[in-house]
């Protein structure tokens, strides 16, 4: 048995220890949000936030992560960053097909949650590894350097 805590509730688990986090989201939790990419913590198709920091799923065992802080893309908009972030993705209109947009989201968050005023090789940085088929990479950094501006971020 494994207790999470995820987006603020407590959750229990019959699963291995060795099971990816990215599968008793989506498995157990029924939580469809966080995708699957490509299994190898290189897309960042997967990424979650562990105690704040964007962390890949896809390859984390369940066990690592058992009583620390786990925030999915369903719960990222209850914290002032993701809910900036989130903001800023519709306002740009960044989604093309979408599957890669949650992962996004969540590393941006992490970013802007602690650097209000991130700098091209700041974002460059923090966004490193999560890839976008459809390329919408301009549009990503415009988001994010709008919701650095978020009246959400400036009185965090």
């Amino acid at each position: 048995m494994v207790k999470l805590e995820i987006n603020g509730k407590s959750r229990e688990f019959d699963v291995a220890g060795d099971m990816p986090l990215l599968w008793v989201l989506r498995d157990e939790a029924h939580m469809m949000g966080t995708k699957f990419g490509c299994g190898m913590a290189l897309c960042g198709a997967c990424t979650v936030h562990v105690d704040g920091e964007a962390t890949r799923s896809c390859v984390l065992p369940v066990s690592a992560v058992a009583g620390k802080k786990i925030t999915t893309i369903e719960g990222v908009a209850a914290t002032p960053a993701g809910k900036a972030a989130q903001q800023a993705w519709i306002a740009a209109e960044v989604v093309q097909c979408g599957y890669c947009q949650s992962g996004q989201i969540m590393s941006a968050a992490a970013l802007l949650a602690g650097n209000k005023q991130p700098t091209d090789a700041d974002i460059d940085d923090a966004m490193s590894g999560n890839i976008c088929r459809c390329g919408t990479y301009a549009r990503i950094r415009a988001a994010i350097k709008d919701a650095a501006q978020s009246p959400l971020l400036q009185g965090a």
